[in-house]
């Protein structure tokens, strides 16, 4: 019986699986050229199952020898006295599991004291026995760091440069979730990453996994209909496309989530669009492995710095900058027709919940009536008494917020927005859309199918808080209402509370705003 993987490669005949190499193009092309290249993506999108798959297609077709090779044990191994060794008996591991000819005279008389040679002289002496050319598949590249990646690429690139006179590697890519220019290696005391393909400049190419389309994850999900039966409610596809936008790992989970956990395995129920909702709200509360990692590298500075202005949609972000490049190949971020947003909402929940976790928790403990039922007046919110309620809040408790939160310039965003998850949390549902440059935060609730609009903006003068009420009355008539709420948050010291909070009502383009200053 098939099953929807969500840990390690997927197999044929164990997985239900879209190929890879539909979502990878021109890594045959650069092999039968003889290319070095880059194949990077973010965490669990593919990249093992294409490789493992790419290598055993290479080896049957017998025009190459081919083997993948993981890294991934030599974490942590700076010193290229130890490191270098490390990967020469990796590489004879791999040539002996992929039964490679001659694998076992592969550096067995190798001086590994000789570490700065001994991997470009090993290669050549083995590529020499061989009666085809020889391609290596180095996956988790990245996870080595400063001498042994620096030596372990200088003698890839001194290897590929005398291959003319000298037997060496047809083709070989090095494998990870970020492009070389970030690999860890501390070749100038003022930069802690490679900056360019220097001292592996012979890069033909870099290439990504692209996610899956949507008509991709109907396919996947048909997989399991023809073998069990049960039917994916088209609308509930449709749904995990706008979610997930086709994150590999996350399209896996929520079917995992709903067949296993949610229905137990009874395949008579149809998959339907709120037991996929049910599903990511599990996922993302239990923070698995993969949200996990990914919400680990949060706590990077480089990252904060594309992040926390994605968060108050004010700054703009040098796209060429390479915290941009290396938030964009955490797959944490997408630029889309302009726009840099999270690459899809699911992410962008477990951002904020992740940032503003401690803040929930402590409200929870210090507020317990603050629940949807407590602002619920003839069947609606009463935003009035909410928005009354957290400039209350805010009042006495900014200050300790301010040094709690490690994103100290979203801030009240985030406070704001632990406010009102904790409220919906007796029902109802958060909207959010978070994009740099745009010069706001939406948000909005939803509860018993009416929308209640809310705007974040930073005090910046008065020009600028007219366009926020401008940009307010186009978010109001964007979901079809006819008011919402525009929060102003003044991080001056110098006012008093007295003239931080206060109410107001504005009517721009027949929308009524109801301004409540914090």
């Amino acid at each position: 019986m098939r099953y929807f993987n969500v840990a390690g490669p997927c197999f044929k005949n164990e997985h239900y699986m879209i190929d890879a190499k539909e979502r990878l193009h021109g890594a045959e092309q650069l092999i039968d050229m003889g290319q070095y290249f880059v194949i990077h993506a973010a965490r669990q999108t593919g990249k093992t199952t294409f490789l493992k798959d790419l290598a055993d297609r290479i080896n049957q077709e017998g025009k190459c020898y081919c083997f993948y090779c993981s890294l991934e044990s030599l974490q942590g191994i700076i010193d290229e006295k130890i490191g270098i060794p490390q990967i020469v008996g990796k590489i004879k591991w791999s040539l002996q599991i992929y039964k490679i000819p001659h694998w076992e005279n592969f550096a067995k008389d190798a001086n590994s004291d000789d570490f700065a040679s001994v991997l470009q002289i090993e290669l050549s002496k083995y590529c020499a026995l061989l009666d085809k050319p020889l391609v290596i598949f180095f996956d988790e590249a990245d996870c080595l760091s400063n001498g042994t990646l620096i030596n372990f690429l200088r003698q890839l690139r001194n290897g590929y440069i005398d291959r003319v006179t000298a037997s060496f590697v047809h083709s070989l890519a090095l494998v990870g979730m970020r492009n070389i220019r970030d690999y860890k290696g501390q070749i100038r005391n003022e930069r802690e990453t490679l900056g360019s393909a220097s001292p592996f400049n012979i890069v033909k190419k870099s290439l990504t996994l692209t996610n899956f389309t949507k008509q991709e994850i109907a396919e996947l999900y048909a997989q399991h209909t023809a073998e069990q039966g049960q039917i994916f409610d088209p609308d509930a596809v449709e749904f995990v496309w706008q979610q997930t936008q086709g994150q590999p790992w996350l399209v896996n989970a929520i079917a995992n989530e709903v067949i296993d956990e949610l229905l137990g395995w009874n395949y008579t129920k149809p998959v339907t669009t709120e037991l996929c909702r049910l599903a990511i709200h599990n996922i993302v509360l239990r923070r698995d492995v993969h949200i996990d990692s990914l919400l680990e590298r949060l706590k990077e500075e480089r990252v904060q710095r594309v992040i926390e202005p994605m968060i108050l949609g004010e700054s703009s972000i040098d796209v060429l900058s390479d915290d941009y490049q290396y938030v964009k190949d955490l797959g944490l971020i997408k630029e889309e027709n302009g726009k840099i947003t999270p690459a899809n909402p699911v992410y962008s929940e477990v951002i904020i919940r992740t940032l503003n976790w401690n803040t929930q928790r402590i409200i929870t403990s210090n507020t317990p009536d603050l629940t949807m039922p407590h602002y619920i007046k003839n069947g609606q919110i009463d935003m009035n008494f909410l928005m009354t309620d957290f400039q209350q809040f805010w009042r006495e408790n900014s200050e300790i917020w301010g040094e709690m939160i490690r994103y100290t310039e979203a801030a009240p965003h985030l406070v704001l927005m632990a406010f009102l998850q904790r409220v919906i949390n007796g029902g109802g549902l958060i909207l959010r859309e978070m994009a740099i440059d745009t010069g706001r935060t939406d948000l909005g609730i939803v509860y018993d199918g009416k929308k209640y609009p809310i705007e974040i903006k930073l005090w910046k003068g008065e020009q600028y808080y007219q366009r926020g009420l401008s940009q307010t009355a186009k978010y109001i008539d964007g979901l079809g209402c006819q008011e919402g709420v525009l929060a102003v948050v003044n991080r001056s010291k110098e006012l008093s509370w007295a003239e931080k909070i206060y109410q107001k009502t504005e009517t721009i383009d027949g929308k009524t705003i109801f301004v409540y200053g914090l």
